[in-house]
């Protein structure tokens, strides 16, 4: 009786280790180490220069802070004491109003000469980069030298913008009181800070614009698109990513102007010109209530994280297309 031998597959077989793909578990678990590794400098430089703060002055706000806690440490817990006090103040509605004011009409002036500017300046023309060049002065120049001078050019009786609206008949015959009139003090700071804030906006845009191919706009311009057409269909849509990243950190810089207001008007007069942010800096350092200057600053925060989260899911949704809605 011929006896039967099993036969063996003989055929290499390969394992997870020797594969073209893929990766052992060892090896793995040292690459997400490595990742993290990289990552670790910029964590802990965000947690102790971004985080620590944050989360000191959420604590902050519910303790009675004082001067004497500056060099004891301690500080008594009073719950949401602090956040009844800025709230039931008489003044904190009109603050709102002051901070809504002051940061919508600097956000719309600011990004439309903006955008003019930029759409200007992506035209080839002689000098044309020496003249951008300056025009990003005022965002060089140190922000209360600025303020200083802008505080000399409204005064209402040697004021160059008086005589200039007087030249032009465009004024009342003893000129505008921008710093001492209730009505104006607040467009006199605004408009400093859109004057302060066009050349990043420009500066920003501009290099949006640049990046968007000029193969796109001969296409369009021999397809007859004129102008606006190319404007509404193209380049708005391909500037889309740039305007959201102004927006957004113009919106963050502009809810906490402090020093502009500060020189040209100090917040008056009888709190006009006063925002969340100056009262936030005089409630912890004028009348030293750290507490409540605290939580005023806690308040701004969740504005600005509000408003970005907002603007964000909007600008989303706006270029998603209607499928994957």
């Amino acid at each position: 009786m011929a006896q039967i031998t099993p036969t063996v597959d003989q055929r290499p077989t390969t394992s997870r280790r020797d594969r073209p793909g893929g990766r052992s578990r060892p090896r793995a678990v040292r690459d997400r180490a490595a990742q993290w590794l990289f990552l670790a400098p910029a964590l802990l430089y965000m947690a102790a220069f971004f985080g620590y703060p944050i989360v000191r002055n959420v604590v902050m706000s519910f303790q009675n802070y004082s001067t004497a806690s500056l060099y004891t440490g301690s500080a008594p817990f009073v719950g949401l004491l602090n956040y009844r006090a800025i709230f039931g103040s008489g003044l904190f509605g009109k603050l709102v109003l002051n901070t809504l004011i002051f940061t919508a009409a600097s956000l719309a002036c600011q990004f439309a000469v903006g955008l003019a500017l930029a759409l200007f300046f992506n035209r080839r023309f002689p000098l044309g980069g020496v003249i951008r060049a300056l025009l990003l002065l005022p965002w060089l120049l140190p922000m209360v030298a600025s303020a200083t001078v802008w505080r000399w050019m409204l005064g209402q009786d040697d004021g160059v913008v008086n005589r200039i609206l007087g030249a032009l008949h465009a004024g009342p015959a003893g000129g505008v009181p921008w710093l001492s009139s209730t009505g104006a003090a607040l467009a006199a700071v605004t408009i400093v800070n859109i004057w302060v804030g066009i050349p990043f906006n420009m500066v920003i845009l501009y290099s949006g614009l640049r990046e968007i191919p000029r193969d796109v706009y001969e296409a369009a311009a021999l397809d007859g698109a004129g102008p606006l057409a190319r404007f509404r269909h193209i380049t708005w849509p391909l500037l889309r990513p740039v305007v959201t990243v102004v927006v957004v950190l113009g919106f963050i810089y502009t809810v906490k102007v402090i020093d502009i207001i500060l020189v040209v008007t100090g917040g008056g007069p009888a709190d006009a010109s006063q925002t969340l942010a100056v009262e936030s800096y005089q409630l912890s350092f004028k009348t030293f209530a750290f507490g409540q200057g605290a939580a005023m600053g806690d308040v701004l925060i969740l504005a600005s994280l509000v408003f970005a989260a907002v603007y964000l899911r909007l600008n989303r949704r706006a270029i998603q297309p209607e499928g994957e809605l």
